[in-house]
């Protein structure tokens, strides 16, 4: 983990996660890409409102505010849009004054390849295909959703970020969540006890979780910027093993929530999450009805 300390932590977002372009994506499944081209550059002045993943760019910029000539954080942009139409987005992101200075448009083809270019540990696209390149070349990734629960850049929230991991084949492999879909309940948890003391492999989160740790480092344990959870459907017996995990990487996990299947939703906003992040569909739809939701379409759950 020693060489994490000092890495900035770089996180990827493409346009229509950052930005609300649901009336621009429209026009442009409607009436052809000249139509949305030339919709973007008629409004290039008229801001884009915020999209589902802003709060939590902002909450991430704002962890460079302790120390400006050494930021920790960095969130580029990778836009789809041509950079003649992306002119609206970098006034947009200038507009709410984000500090967001790299970006690659790439005129309607797949952002993916500058994912590595750039270093990035963590992608953020509405783009389900750009984000399963991203899942299988090793980076974290998820597929924004859209919610309801968007804020004003204005609203008075919590000013400490706080994410949440569902665990296996997120932050875990999906090795365990296997046996349960090809045995069932009983086999799933017959496993967790016999292996309890055996830490499970990373999922493809645990890197991030791992930069977010190494953050929450640098200050006391009762005054970090950044709160964790972990909400998961497992419950005891099968508890063990995931704490063990978690020992053995030498991880910290803020909180930790075993529901044993109940609906995850109302749970994350008990929490204040800015962002969750699951692999299942099911428990992505209960999310987004309270807290930013990003699909993690990666394991056995999404083949």
């Amino acid at each position: 983990m020693s060489n994490l300390i000092a890495e900035k932590l770089i996180i990827a977002v493409s346009s229509r996660a950052l930005f609300d372009l649901d009336e621009s994506h429209t026009i442009f499944e409607n009436d052809g890409v000249n139509a949305y081209c030339n919709h973007q550059v008629k409004n290039e002045d008229v801001p884009l409102n915020p999209g589902v993943a802003f709060g939590l760019v902002k909450k991430l910029l704002a962890l460079n505010e302790r120390d400006l000539a050494n930021p920790r954080v960095e969130v580029i942009l990778l836009s789809r849009n041509s950079a003649d139409t992306g002119l609206r987005v970098f006034n947009s992101i200038q507009h709410h004054q984000l500090e967001i200075g790299r970006a690659a448009f790439t005129r309607g083809a797949s952002t993916h390849p500058y994912i590595s270019a750039f270093g990035t540990h963590l992608f953020l696209s509405a783009d389900p295909d750009d984000v399963r390149r991203a899942l299988e070349a090793g980076f974290a990734a998820a597929t924004i959703l859209s919610s309801a629960s968007i804020q004003s850049p204005d609203a008075k929230d919590s000013a400490q970020l706080r994410i949440a991991f569902d665990g296996d084949a997120v932050l875990f492999s999906d090795e365990s969540e296997r046996i349960y879909k090809q045995n069932g309940l009983e086999a799933f948890n017959g496993n967790e006890v016999m292996v309890a003391k055996q830490p499970m492999l990373g999922g493809p989160f645990k890197n991030f979780l791992a930069m977010l740790h190494q953050i929450q480092l640098e200050y006391p344990a009762d005054k970090s910027p950044i709160r964790t959870a972990l909400i998961t459907a497992r419950a005891a017996p099968a508890h063990e093993r995931v704490i063990r995990t978690l020992r053995a990487w030498n991880i910290r996990i803020d909180e930790a929530l075993f529901l044993g299947g109940k609906d995850k939703g109302v749970f994350l906003k008990a929490f204040g999450a800015d962002i969750f992040f699951d692999d299942q569909q099911k428990h992505c739809e209960s999310a987004r009805q309270h807290v930013a939701t990003g699909h993690v379409p990666h394991g056995v759950a999404n083949e």
